[in-house]
């Protein structure tokens, strides 16, 4: 993962137009290489000694997280140049006579010894992402009612939008609402095409002050709100499953920047799963609570439509690439403000909402971006 790293942040630096040397930050989540010190092992392997240095552990959120620590250090004067990157490459395998730790079987749900998950939540089989989600889409169906098709509608236009995008995984690949709905029940009532799909990658963006910014080679993307809130760890503990920290957060964020849901041009919203677009677009404001069905039916979700959506194609078909999932949301924000979503380009596109999702609706953030 460090090889990755520093190939990641060499080439964002090259597209922003800026020297290495002028590097005076780093954001970095978990490493494979090294348990502990992080920031430093990375310093130490890029050979760029730095005056700001933040490891963000937020799950999906991560991305976001990164970005707006990276813009509160510059306006503090911390640092200039700040390099937040999010590797992800399949862990190699164990040796023969290992002991195989199930790592990453219980997703946001800790077997360690002492955890609460451990001794109430694993033992009775409420484990990892799926059933969590699940739990959740099941509660909404109880308070608002559910219609399958509409949450079908946003796998399939996320699908659209991933066909304008060479990168994605799902190029070329479209699907229709009939598809996700005979695609095999995960965990009722999330079906397969609603579910995210694991993929290996890396993404990493730049944040800069504004005087950097302004001589790069793209048109700068000002990070003129941010917002962010946690409230549990897995769904045991919620106050309320309907009540998802995104919505404090884009409270805050859209407050900060001085700005409203309907100021927005397009949105990019963390998917791991259709509940968790439905969710975000009601308690971020862009529709009242319960309306989320509705609000998808009235709307074209696609890059070309009225209200732009994942135009990168969302995890859902784009692909989530470990922590790198949440960082393409970034990019997405930032590429269609600097006019560089090619054949996906909103028009006129000067302010983008991006949102991070952490856990199972734990620990989320809320980005505005905007450009000049």
């Amino acid at each position: 993962m460090l090889e990755q790293w520093a190939d990641l942040a060499r080439a964002a630096l090259d597209d922003a137009g800026i020297d290495p040397r002028e590097v005076d930050g780093i954001c970095t989540s978990g490493l494979r290489e090294s348990a502990s010190f992080v920031p430093s092992t990375v310093a130490e392997y890029l050979g760029i000694p730095v005056n700001f240095a933040e490891f963000v552990d937020l799950g999906g959120a991560t991305a976001t997280g990164m970005v707006w620590r990276a813009a509160a250090a510059i306006e503090l004067g911390a640092a200039s140049v700040v390099l937040c990157v999010t590797p992800s490459m399949p862990a190699p395998p164990p040796p023969e006579d290992a002991v195989r730790a199930p790592a990453s079987r219980y997703g946001a749900s800790s077997d360690r010894w002492g955890s609460p998950q451990a001794e109430f939540d694993i033992p009775y089989g409420n484990v990892a992402q799926n059933a969590g989600y699940a739990m959740i889409a099941q509660r909404y169906a109880h308070q608002y009612g559910y219609d399958p098709r509409a949450l079908a509608k946003i796998a399939v236009d996320q699908r659209t939008n991933a066909g304008a995008h060479p990168d994605a995984i799902f190029h070329g690949q479209p699907i229709t609402i009939e598809d996700v709905l005979a695609s095999p029940m995960i965990a009722d009532p999330l079906h397969l095409l609603e579910i995210v799909m694991p993929a290996s990658g890396g993404a990493a963006v730049v944040v800069a002050s504004a005087e950097v910014a302004r001589r790069g080679r793209n048109r700068p993307v000002w990070v003129s709100g941010f917002g962010e809130h946690l409230a549990f760890k897995t769904p045991t503990y919620a106050e309320d499953l309907l009540r998802t920290p995104i919505g404090p957060a884009s409270r805050r964020a859209f407050e900060m920047a001085e700005a409203a849901p309907a100021d927005v041009d397009m949105v990019s919203i963390y998917d791991c799963y259709t509940i968790t677009v439905l969710m975000t677009l009601e308690d971020a404001g862009f529709c009242a609570p319960g309306e989320g069905a509705r609000f998808v039916n009235e709307h074209d979700l696609t890059f070309r439509g009225d209200f732009p959506c994942n135009t990168h194609g969302g995890q859902l078909s784009f692909g989530q690439a470990g922590l790198a999932g949440g960082m393409s949301h970034v990019c997405d924000g930032a590429r269609q403000i600097m006019r560089r979503a090619g054949e996906a380009q909103v028009r006129d596109c000067d302010t983008a909402f991006v949102s991070g999702n952490g856990g199972i609706m734990s620990e989320q953030v809320a980005l505005v971006l905007r450009g000049d």
